[in-house]
């Protein structure tokens, strides 16, 4: 019989708040995070809004900021949220064998040098040619070399892994938007095949830079609502024109039931089931159809050993854009079929925008909050229908109803596609 795997700690920090606590109670009140762009000067830009993790900073977990200094941005929400996970799972304390205690992440790009690189081209460009012998020169001279190591994915997984003395598997993955559902549902894998006894997974991301925001905008895919920040994230409202970028990190530990339950451990719930599948389509397109999403959603109600009529509740993917609710709504018709109206549904990215490869597990850690308090989260700036989108979204106030089993959607670019379950533990 393959290990049940449960959840014994968590932690975030996103544009809501810097603490699981506090992101739930601002989604509760449906608290939207959203503003104008600090972090650059965005003022050219087609879209001018974020939603950035404000008064947030590595002291707060008592790492000396010198040495975190050319550590990136994502590095450093990633070391604030594991930090609460782990802690909040005591699993240092129960003698668990390093080797035993791995990392599995969802990670994207570090912090973009645009100053140097700006300097690197201004020096080598003649007319309209580029000395690159020149370029080269000048990128030696100005260039920290740690600095563009925190450029690389996989960094936030080796920064956590020293903190907590994780010697087990270290792993990161990129499927753009499902990268920590991805990384949570293979690190549960992990654990139920007996590789190791608890893994720290999860995601963290920030693309609010020129590059992220050039590219998102080059793909129409931001909102451009610059003069009503708040209301700008508006998942499967017909007004919708786009996602809202947010940045963060998330982090749950998962452990091996029996181990778990041998040292007493705070079960904050169980991970059912793991579905994980390509549209092998278009890059930047959903299948129209959403034959990828359908299947993932299949395969994680099946590998949960339950069925659609099981679920009480789906934190959707819901991104604000126009094609990704639509073909959202269409696969959760598939999916429940006559009972699609009656499963409530909603997306928090409308009150903390898009936290690309961060996303999917900060809304598992809702998901759990959700059965906790048989309490559903809204999805806000609901205001006019979408005829195409005509399900229960939880529009803009929150809901007590029952919450026993949860389904969290995340799709990402390139046809990416991850659904988990997660549900009560029960023993």
């Amino acid at each position: 019989m393959r290990r049940r795997v449960v959840i014994t700690g968590i932690g975030c920090i996103n544009p809501l708040g810097h603490d699981v606590e506090t992101v739930w109670a601002a989604l509760k009140e449906g608290r939207s995070a959203v503003g104008y762009t600090t972090i650059f000067d965005a003022s050219k830009f087609p879209t001018k809004i974020s939603a950035e993790v404000r008064n947030w900073d590595i002291t707060e977990i008592g790492e000396d900021p010198e040495f975190w200094k050319f550590r990136g941005r994502h590095s450093r929400f990633a070391a604030g949220a594991a930090t609460q996970a782990v802690e909040s799972s005591g699993i240092l304390d129960s003698g668990i064998p390093p080797t035993s205690l791995g990392v599995y992440l969802g990670s994207g790009e570090g912090n973009q040098d645009f100053t140097s690189f700006t300097r690197m081209i201004a020096a080598a460009l003649e007319g309209d040619r580029l000395d690159i012998a020149r370029f080269t020169k000048v990128g030696l001279e100005i260039l920290d070399p740690m600095a563009e190591l925190e450029q690389e994915p996989n960094m936030p997984a080796g920064h956590v892994a020293s903190l907590f003395n994780a010697q087990g598997p270290n792993v990161n993955c990129l499927t753009a938007c499902a990268a920590s559902s991805q990384a949570v549902g293979e690190a549960t894998e992990m654990i139920r095949r007996g590789d190791v006894v608890a893994m720290i997974s999860g995601g963290t991301h920030s693309m609010i830079h020129p590059f992220g925001v050039t590219g998102f905008n080059l793909l129409t895919a931001l909102s451009t609502r610059n003069d009503e920040p708040t209301k700008a994230s508006r998942p499967f409202d017909r007004q919708r024109d786009g996602f809202v970028l947010g940045e963060g990190a998330a982090m749950v530990v998962l452990e091996e039931l029996g181990h778990a339950k041998r040292r007493g451990a705070h079960i904050y719930g169980e991970l059912l089931g793991y579905g994980s599948t390509a549209d092998a389509y278009r890059i930047t397109d959903i299948h129209p159809q959403g034959r990828g999403a359908i299947s993932c959603m299949e395969l994680a109600v099946r590998d949960a050993g339950c069925s659609p009529s099981d679920i009480d509740y789906v934190n959707a993917h819901g991104t604000s854009t126009t094609v990704n609710d639509k073909v959202e709504t269409v696969a959760c018709k598939m999916v429940f079929g006559e009972r699609a109206r009656n499963v409530p549904i909603s997306s928090t990215k409308s009150m903390m925008g898009h936290l690309i490869a961060a996303a999917g597990v900060t809304e598992l850690i809702v998901c759990l909050m959700a059965i906790r308090d048989q309490i559903l989260p809204p999805t806000i700036n609901y205001e006019f229908p979408d005829p195409e989108c005509d399900l229960d979204y939880v529009p803009n106030q929150a809901r007590e109803a029952k919450c026993d089993i949860a389904l969290n959607n995340s799709f990402g670019f390139g046809g990416q596609n991850v659904a988990l379950v997660v549900g009560r533990y029960r023993d």
